[in-house]
């Protein structure tokens, strides 16, 4: 189990505890957070669950899979912090991840 900080759209902050195997965007959508759309239910096939990942996670986090690439590629809003929530698995490693939903495309 792993404590994650949410930082929504408006800049509020929601800090929830997420079960190790689920995906960052199910700990997201579970507690509450519609404005993440994830019309895909975590397929990497959308890019509607766009997330910035605080630079200090980025190696415990592992690489950006060429379909994750791709489709960070179609939004207006990508960064070098750029993921997509639904490929990001929860661990003890991650212990602190702070995200922030990115804009909507």
């Amino acid at each position: 189990m792993a404590k994650v900080t949410i930082i929504k759209r408006d800049g509020s902050e929601l800090q929830v505890e997420a079960d190790n195997g689920v995906s960052v965007m199910e700990a997201i959508r579970d507690n509450g957070v519609d404005e993440l759309l994830a019309l895909c239910g975590g397929c990497c096939s959308c890019a509607t669950c766009h997330v910035y990942v605080d630079p200090a996670f980025a190696d415990a986090l592992g690489p950006l899979s060429d379909d994750e690439n791709d489709l960070l590629d179609s939004s207006d809003h990508r960064t070098e912090n750029s993921r997509l929530s639904c490929q990001l698995k929860v661990t003890d490693a991650i212990e602190g991840l702070r995200v922030t939903i990115a804009p909507e495309d």
